[in-house]
């Protein structure tokens, strides 16, 4: 494989983002930052929180050398291709999305699909993801699991949602993951420990890697008694029995 002028390996590298504030190094390997001092072209999913990311990896790092697409919810399909063109220059490329691991419930996604169907090589690279760390601490079945994204909105769907969620956990014993926009996080609780199984367990799983990190697992009848307050905080959430 073609290296660029920078010694770096042409390929798509997949650099997972902190889930939090807080000190890079905390949650992410040196390896990660002596890659992504050299990688010249980026795909991201946010401008600015990637710009961010980038100086609290490096300050010394020269934001307006590099140059930088979007990719996300906003994206057309027709225009993901051309992303990839640096890597046919022999030119790196990273992917960073906003929080977590690149292309697990995120758009990067679809450029790496692109890349692989291409033979372009792809190296993902270690860092934090909340479904997996949540998954271990929940103390839920780890072998078979689903992430389900937003719950719908309304309330009909949502209601056919979680009994479809109910039914894999009863016939497949397999965990059930989604999450909610952080300000709705409260109701959300309320709703499940009021609506769902009083022993059905709910695990919530708030600022993963933070100073405030919180995961609680408690069955639905005792997070209907308890006390607790995740309003505008990141959180998972996921089922079992």
């Amino acid at each position: 494989m073609e290296k660029n002028t920078n010694n770096i390996e042409a390929a798509l590298y997949l650099f997972p983002v902190p889930l939090s504030d807080g000190a890079t190094d905390n949650v992410l390997p040196n390896v990660n930052i002596e890659i992504i001092r050299r990688v010249k072209h980026f795909i991201v999913e946010n401008l600015r929180s990637a710009r961010r990311f980038l100086k609290l990896c490096d300050r010394s790092i020269d934001i307006n050398s590099l140059t930088f697409v979007e990719l996300n919810r906003h994206t057309r399909s027709e225009e993901i291709p051309s992303m990839l063109d640096p890597l046919t220059q022999g030119e790196a490329i990273g992917v960073i999305s906003e929080a977590g691991c690149p292309a697990i419930a995120d758009p990067g996604a679809d450029v790496v699909a692109i890349a692989q169907r291409r033979g372009f090589k792809v190296i993902p690279l270690v860092g934090p993801s909340s479904i997996l760390l949540s998954i271990m601490a929940s103390g839920f079945n780890g072998q078979s699991f689903a992430f389900n994204g937003y719950l719908p909105i309304d309330k009909e769907a949502r209601t056919k949602k979680l009994k479809i969620m109910q039914q894999r956990i009863s016939q497949e014993r397999q965990t059930q993951i989604f999450i909610e926009t952080p300000y709705r996080n409260n109701k959300l609780i309320a709703e499940l420990a009021s609506t769902l199984p009083g022993n059905m367990l709910l695990c919530v799983a708030s600022d993963i890697t933070g100073e405030q990190q919180s995961i609680i697992t408690r069955s639905c009848s005792d997070w209907k008694k308890a006390k607790y307050n995740y309003d505008k905080i990141p959180a998972i959430f996921l089922l079992f029995s």
